[in-house]
């Protein structure tokens, strides 16, 4: 089976203007793979052939996307309290304490990214729990450890909502 891409929680920072400079493999493959993943024993190596290209290439890409901040993760969306819990959490966090409150919100396993928006709640994630219990749990450590409360939007109304679109073409 393939080595799965590593876990890289980052805060994500407001977009730049100015469109990345990808190549036309790495658009193909952000394009062509935003659903649809190959549920098969080596995935990378599949999307690889139907690229044209190695397994080792693409893991590389992908890799290289994240640590740019390109992309936040290469994995699964599910329907939402399928899987456990989930709830949206916004912050308001002053520009100066952002980047270390956002450090301590990325480094729960039950947070998998954040992202700044512009806006008095300006630091938005997800958290995911098995169970209730330990989804308040996190988000009362989280309010513990940065020094400021968390907003709890729980899903009240659920909408499908297609995540994908076609990327720098």
């Amino acid at each position: 089976m393939a080595t799965p891409l590593p876990v890289q929680k980052r805060y994500l920072r407001k977009p730049s203007v100015e469109p990345p400079q990808l190549t036309e493999l790495e658009k193909r493959l952000l394009n062509a793979w935003q659903k649809g993943f190959p549920l098969v024993p080596r995935p990378y190596a599949e999307i690889a052939r139907r690229l044209g290209t190695s397994e080792a290439l693409v893991l590389t890409i992908l890799e290289k996307l994240q640590e740019e901040g390109l992309i936040s993760r290469v994995g699964p969306v599910f329907t939402p309290r399928r899987v456990g819990v989930s709830t949206l959490a916004a912050m308001s966090v002053p520009e100066e304490e952002l980047e270390r409150v956002a450090a301590i919100v990325s480094s729960y396993e039950e947070v998998n990214h954040n992202y700044e928006r512009e806006h008095h709640f300006n630091l938005w994630f997800v958290v995911t729990a098995p169970d209730e219990a330990q989804l308040r749990q996190v988000i009362e450590e989280l309010e513990a450890r940065t020094g400021h409360p968390v907003m709890d939007l729980p899903l009240e109304q659920q909408y499908h909502i297609d995540l994908g679109f076609p990327l720098w073409c």
